[in-house]
Protein backbone atom coordinates (compact mmCIF):
# COMPACT_ATOMS: atom_id res chain seq x y z
CA UNK A 1 0.00 0.00 0.00
CA UNK A 2 1.88 3.56 -0.80
CA UNK A 3 1.11 5.88 2.12
CA UNK A 4 -0.09 9.36 1.89
CA UNK A 5 2.30 11.52 -0.20
CA UNK A 6 4.18 14.61 1.70
CA UNK A 7 1.34 17.51 1.22
CA UNK A 8 2.22 21.35 2.72
CA UNK A 9 -0.09 22.69 5.38
CA UNK A 10 -2.18 25.57 3.46
CA UNK A 11 -1.52 28.79 4.37
CA UNK A 12 -3.60 31.70 6.66
CA UNK A 13 -1.61 34.30 7.53
CA UNK A 14 0.23 36.84 5.50
CA UNK A 15 3.75 35.30 7.30
CA UNK A 16 2.23 31.56 6.27
CA UNK A 17 1.74 33.09 2.59
CA UNK A 18 5.17 33.74 2.33
CA UNK A 19 6.50 30.94 3.16
CA UNK A 20 4.02 28.97 1.66
CA UNK A 21 4.77 30.92 -2.17
CA UNK A 22 8.70 30.30 -0.67
CA UNK A 23 8.37 26.36 -0.42
CA UNK A 24 6.22 26.21 -3.51
CA UNK A 25 8.70 28.09 -5.84
CA UNK A 26 11.71 26.36 -4.29
CA UNK A 27 9.64 22.48 -4.64
CA UNK A 28 9.02 22.82 -8.19
CA UNK A 29 12.79 24.04 -8.58
CA UNK A 30 14.20 20.78 -6.37
CA UNK A 31 11.97 19.10 -8.72
CA UNK A 32 12.95 20.66 -12.48
CA UNK A 33 8.96 21.81 -12.44
CA UNK A 34 11.30 24.74 -12.99
CA UNK A 35 14.03 23.22 -15.17
CA UNK A 36 17.61 24.79 -14.75
CA UNK A 37 18.00 27.97 -16.92
CA UNK A 38 14.92 28.77 -17.41
CA UNK A 39 13.50 32.33 -17.04
CA UNK A 40 10.66 33.24 -14.94
CA UNK A 41 8.40 36.15 -14.09
CA UNK A 42 7.18 37.31 -10.76
CA UNK A 43 3.07 37.44 -12.89
CA UNK A 44 3.99 33.44 -14.23
CA UNK A 45 5.09 32.40 -11.07
CA UNK A 46 2.21 34.11 -8.66
CA UNK A 47 -0.41 32.27 -11.40
CA UNK A 48 1.42 28.84 -11.40
CA UNK A 49 1.56 28.21 -7.42
CA UNK A 50 -1.93 30.65 -6.70
CA UNK A 51 -0.32 32.95 -4.51
CA UNK A 52 -0.31 36.77 -4.66
CA UNK A 53 2.49 38.54 -6.33
CA UNK A 54 3.82 40.29 -2.83
CA UNK A 55 4.41 36.92 -0.94
CA UNK A 56 5.89 35.32 -4.15
CA UNK A 57 8.50 38.48 -4.42
CA UNK A 58 9.63 38.00 -1.25
CA UNK A 59 10.16 34.17 -1.89
CA UNK A 60 12.10 34.92 -5.31
CA UNK A 61 14.59 36.90 -3.52
CA UNK A 62 15.24 34.43 -0.50
CA UNK A 63 15.32 31.85 -2.99
CA UNK A 64 17.84 34.11 -4.87
CA UNK A 65 19.98 34.13 -1.81
CA UNK A 66 19.84 30.33 -1.43
CA UNK A 67 21.32 30.18 -4.63
CA UNK A 68 18.55 28.66 -6.39
CA UNK A 69 17.32 31.55 -8.46
CA UNK A 70 19.30 34.78 -10.32
CA UNK A 71 18.25 37.91 -11.07
CA UNK A 72 19.52 38.61 -15.19
CA UNK A 73 20.06 42.45 -15.74
CA UNK A 74 17.81 43.68 -18.17
CA UNK A 75 16.54 39.63 -18.65
CA UNK A 76 15.00 38.61 -15.26
CA UNK A 77 14.48 35.59 -13.26
CA UNK A 78 16.94 32.95 -14.16
CA UNK A 79 16.42 29.11 -12.13
CA UNK A 80 19.88 28.01 -11.58
CA UNK A 81 21.93 26.08 -13.65
CA UNK A 82 23.07 22.90 -12.22
CA UNK A 83 26.47 21.61 -12.80
CA UNK A 84 28.89 18.79 -12.29
CA UNK A 85 31.26 21.07 -10.38
CA UNK A 86 29.09 22.12 -7.17
CA UNK A 87 27.95 18.91 -7.04
CA UNK A 88 31.19 17.19 -6.58
CA UNK A 89 32.31 19.78 -3.85
CA UNK A 90 28.84 19.21 -1.88
CA UNK A 91 29.81 15.07 -2.23
CA UNK A 92 33.11 16.04 -0.83
CA UNK A 93 31.80 18.12 1.93
CA UNK A 94 29.43 15.31 2.56
CA UNK A 95 32.02 12.54 2.65
CA UNK A 96 33.85 14.30 5.33
CA UNK A 97 30.54 14.83 7.57
CA UNK A 98 28.00 12.18 6.87
CA UNK A 99 29.96 9.27 7.76
CA UNK A 100 30.84 10.66 10.87
CA UNK A 101 26.97 11.70 11.79
CA UNK A 102 26.60 8.02 10.87
CA UNK A 103 28.59 7.04 13.67
CA UNK A 104 27.54 8.89 16.05
CA UNK A 105 23.98 8.13 15.48
CA UNK A 106 25.03 4.31 15.98
CA UNK A 107 26.15 5.33 19.29
CA UNK A 108 23.51 7.48 20.09
CA UNK A 109 19.96 6.99 18.63
CA UNK A 110 17.73 6.26 20.47
CA UNK A 111 14.14 3.50 19.93
CA UNK A 112 11.89 6.53 18.78
CA UNK A 113 14.92 7.89 16.41
CA UNK A 114 14.99 3.83 15.35
CA UNK A 115 11.43 3.62 14.74
CA UNK A 116 11.26 6.96 12.51
CA UNK A 117 14.36 5.94 10.60
CA UNK A 118 12.05 2.19 10.48
CA UNK A 119 9.07 3.90 9.15
CA UNK A 120 10.76 6.24 6.95
CA UNK A 121 12.18 3.14 5.07
CA UNK A 122 8.71 1.47 4.97
CA UNK A 123 6.98 4.74 3.26
CA UNK A 124 10.09 4.95 0.79
CA UNK A 125 9.98 0.92 -0.23
CA UNK A 126 6.18 1.26 -1.01
CA UNK A 127 7.09 4.78 -3.42
CA UNK A 128 10.04 2.90 -4.77
CA UNK A 129 7.46 0.49 -5.92
CA UNK A 130 5.83 2.90 -8.20
CA UNK A 131 8.95 4.76 -8.43
CA UNK A 132 7.58 7.89 -7.80
CA UNK A 133 10.85 10.14 -8.06
CA UNK A 134 9.07 13.26 -6.06
CA UNK A 135 7.92 11.39 -2.78
CA UNK A 136 11.72 9.41 -2.70
CA UNK A 137 13.60 12.50 -2.91
CA UNK A 138 11.61 14.06 -0.33
CA UNK A 139 11.69 10.78 1.96
CA UNK A 140 15.45 10.53 1.01
CA UNK A 141 15.89 14.25 3.03
CA UNK A 142 13.48 13.23 5.54
CA UNK A 143 16.16 9.90 6.12
CA UNK A 144 19.13 11.72 6.07
CA UNK A 145 17.33 14.69 8.57
CA UNK A 146 16.55 11.87 11.01
CA UNK A 147 19.66 10.30 11.01
CA UNK A 148 21.57 13.51 12.01
CA UNK A 149 19.13 14.12 14.99
CA UNK A 150 20.14 10.70 16.17
CA UNK A 151 23.36 11.86 16.03
CA UNK A 152 22.60 14.18 18.95
CA UNK A 153 24.75 16.74 17.31
CA UNK A 154 23.03 20.25 16.86
CA UNK A 155 26.20 21.71 14.72
CA UNK A 156 26.79 18.90 12.62
CA UNK A 157 23.25 18.85 12.23
CA UNK A 158 22.96 22.29 10.79
CA UNK A 159 25.70 21.63 8.80
CA UNK A 160 24.66 19.01 7.19
CA UNK A 161 21.28 20.52 6.79
CA UNK A 162 22.85 22.82 4.86
CA UNK A 163 24.28 20.29 2.64
CA UNK A 164 21.40 18.33 1.82
CA UNK A 165 19.13 21.30 0.62
CA UNK A 166 21.85 22.33 -1.61
CA UNK A 167 21.91 18.78 -2.74
CA UNK A 168 18.12 18.57 -3.35
CA UNK A 169 17.98 19.22 -7.18
CA UNK A 170 21.02 16.43 -7.74
CA UNK A 171 19.20 13.97 -5.25
CA UNK A 172 16.27 14.37 -7.77
CA UNK A 173 18.48 14.42 -11.03
CA UNK A 174 20.46 11.37 -9.83
CA UNK A 175 17.07 9.21 -8.77
CA UNK A 176 15.77 9.24 -12.27
CA UNK A 177 19.00 7.08 -13.60
CA UNK A 178 17.38 3.37 -14.24
CA UNK A 179 17.69 1.57 -10.80
CA UNK A 180 19.14 4.16 -8.76
CA UNK A 181 16.39 4.53 -7.20
CA UNK A 182 16.33 0.60 -5.98
CA UNK A 183 19.90 1.51 -4.95
CA UNK A 184 19.50 4.21 -3.03
CA UNK A 185 16.52 2.18 -1.05
CA UNK A 186 18.91 -0.41 -0.12
CA UNK A 187 21.73 1.82 0.94
CA UNK A 188 19.29 3.38 3.25
CA UNK A 189 18.43 -0.12 4.80
CA UNK A 190 22.13 -0.77 5.33
CA UNK A 191 22.70 2.10 6.77
CA UNK A 192 19.92 1.84 9.10
CA UNK A 193 20.37 -2.11 9.91
CA UNK A 194 24.33 -0.26 10.85
CA UNK A 195 22.60 1.74 13.13
CA UNK A 196 20.08 -0.67 14.63
CA UNK A 197 23.07 -2.98 15.43
CA UNK A 198 25.07 -0.02 16.97
CA UNK A 199 28.14 -1.04 14.61
CA UNK A 200 29.47 2.48 14.61
CA UNK A 201 32.14 1.09 11.82
CA UNK A 202 29.33 -0.28 9.95
CA UNK A 203 27.35 2.85 9.58
CA UNK A 204 30.03 4.68 8.83
CA UNK A 205 31.10 2.71 6.04
CA UNK A 206 27.37 2.45 4.79
CA UNK A 207 26.56 5.90 4.75
CA UNK A 208 30.35 6.36 2.64
CA UNK A 209 29.54 3.73 0.00
CA UNK A 210 25.82 5.76 -0.51
CA UNK A 211 27.83 9.10 -0.89
CA UNK A 212 30.31 7.35 -3.43
CA UNK A 213 27.38 5.48 -5.25
CA UNK A 214 25.50 8.94 -5.64
CA UNK A 215 28.98 10.44 -6.90
CA UNK A 216 29.33 7.97 -9.94
CA UNK A 217 25.55 8.06 -10.67
CA UNK A 218 25.18 12.18 -11.22
CA UNK A 219 28.66 12.19 -12.87
CA UNK A 220 26.99 10.32 -15.77
CA UNK A 221 24.01 12.36 -15.82
CA UNK A 222 25.38 15.92 -15.71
Amino acid sequence: MVSAPIIPTPPETSASLREAAYDAIKHRIITCVFKPGDYLNEAYVSAAIGIGRTPVHQAIDRLTQDGLLEVIPRKGIIVRPVSLAEAMQITEIRLLNEPYCARLAAERADNVDLATLRDLLNRADAWTAVRNIEQMMLLDREFHIAIAKAARNTVLASILQNLHERSLRFWFISLTAPEHHREVQNEHRAIFTAIEQRDADAAAKAMADHIESFRRTISRYL
